[in-house]
């Protein structure tokens, strides 16, 4: 019999998302209620503590809370999180709420009421609170001291910018959520919640799952770093985000079909599951593997594949931070301050990997003697810096089922945005 690990927190799957008739007496409920906005970010958090996906949390976080995961990666009581999931309101919101009110959460985009919420606190954020959370959070080995850090982050880093340009109270409670917005209908069959991926896993008799973490279309080096773990877990989980991504990136739905040609083409499809998940990036490279690794343990997860530049953005971060991060943050059970509470999704670590011309294959920088002219760099960013200027892909760059859905996708863009890149896109001392 299959056996799963445990959802994190020691609590079960934590599910807000109501159904049936309580669901229904809930948004009767709600129409009373005043509305209070919520960004994309904070919806996609809200469907994430509904579904489970973020237990155990079932709300957003106290300021005591918000401080000690900056500053611990730690919530109050002891358990593990590594990034603030928090609810931004304007100061004309706040001066309207009063502590033990009820709110109703409404997403502008589609004119729908997302949840209510109980107001157990609100607090002010100041800049000098923005900024704190930005350097604990956002600042990595790429910029060493806050002076580097700054000079760059507000123009360059889109966590930090998201960060800043938040309103200037927080509210703080447990949520009711009454909706999973597009997610359901728009990515069905892609779209799972944590109940829906671990049924799964114990019908295929899976205990041992490994995730991959992907936001960009899936190239060689993503299929070759699934193939490493299918050899040494039960299976692995394609976990791709259809959250917001940045201005450049590429939109879910063409991912989901590259994942999809991808997988029926050069994969042995019961070892392998392709879901999808419905928040924002915030880029906050070792910290975002973190909170990777945290919902993916909720999801069935007991591996979180970490390569290089995980959930990176420009030079902000070391190569591998985000694997030794692991390494460093109280996530060992002996480690963390309360029995039961500590992160149990361990990292499988992962080189720098490429195709190598002289070792006529997939190799990395633990295997490959040679040196970088017979390696072909494979990153997200690179493939769609080329593919958006039109340019020729190298041999092995990507299986050619991917390119052509790529292509056919950059052939029909009006206007495209201009694509940088950095140290990890382009193998530079590698």
């Amino acid at each position: 019999m299959a056996k799963l690990i445990a959802p994190h927190g020691g609590k079960g799957l934590t599910c807000c998302l109501l159904e049936g008739a309580a669901l229904e007496a809930e948004k009767k409920k709600a129409q009373g209620l005043k509305k209070v906005e919520v960004s994309p970010r904070a919806k996609g958090d809200l469907i994430m503590i509904g579904i489970g996906g973020f237990s155990p949390l079932t709300g957003f976080m106290t300021k005591a809370d918000w401080k000690s995961v900056c500053e611990k990666y730690l919530l109050t009581d002891g358990t593990f999180w590594p990034i603030p999931v928090t609810l931004d309101v304007s100061k004309q919101d706040a001066d309207a709420i009063k502590v033990g009110d009820e709110i109703a959460l409404h997403d502008p985009e589609r004119d729908e009421i997302m949840a209510t919420m109980k107001v157990t606190e609100k607090y002010e954020m100041t800049d000098a609170d923005k900024k704190f959370e930005c350097e604990k959070v956002f600042m990595g080995e790429g910029t060493p001291t806050t002076d580097a850090f700054w000079k760059i982050a507000k123009d360059d880093h889109p966590g930090v910018q998201m960060v800043m340009a938040q309103k200037a109270f927080n509210l703080a409670g447990p949520v009711k959520v009454l909706s999973e917005a597009e997610y359901p209908t728009e990515y069905k069959g892609v779209y799972l919640r944590p109940a829906e991926s671990r049924k799964i896993f114990e019908e295929r008799g899976w205990s041992e799952v490994a995730a991959l973490q992907l936001r960009n279309p899936m190239h060689r080096s993503h299929e070759y770093l699934c193939k490493i773990a299918v050899e040494v877990c039960d299976g692995v989980f394609i976990h791709s985000l259809v959250g917001n991504l940045k201005p450049g990136d590429i939109p879910a739905d063409v991912r989901v079909k590259c994942i999809d040609a991808l997988v029926k083409n050069h994969f042995v499809e019961k070892n392998v599951l392709q879901g999808g998940y419905p928040l924002d990036m915030r880029y906050a490279g070792p910290r975002e593997a973190l909170l990777h690794a945290t919902f993916r343990q909720n999801y069935g997860c007991s591996r979180m594949i970490i390569g290089r530049d995980h959930a990176g953005v420009g030079d902000f971060y070391g190569m591998f931070e985000a694997q030794t991060i692991f390494d460093k943050i109280p996530y060992a059970t002996e480690a963390c301050p309360v029995p039961g509470k500590a992160l149990l999704c361990s990292p499988l670590k992962i080189d720098w990997t490429f195709y190598c011309h002289k070792c006529d294959g997939m190799a990395s920088l633990r295997t490959c003697p040679h040196d970088k002219s017979n390696r072909v760099m494979l990153s997200g960013t690179m493939l769609r810096k080329l593919l958006s200027e039109g340019g020729q892909l190298p041999d092995h760059f990507g299986r050619e089922e991917v390119v052509a859905i790529l292509r056919k996708y950059y052939e029909g863009l009006e206007t495209k945005v201009e694509v940088k890149l950095h140290g990890a896109a382009t193998g530079d001392g590698k």
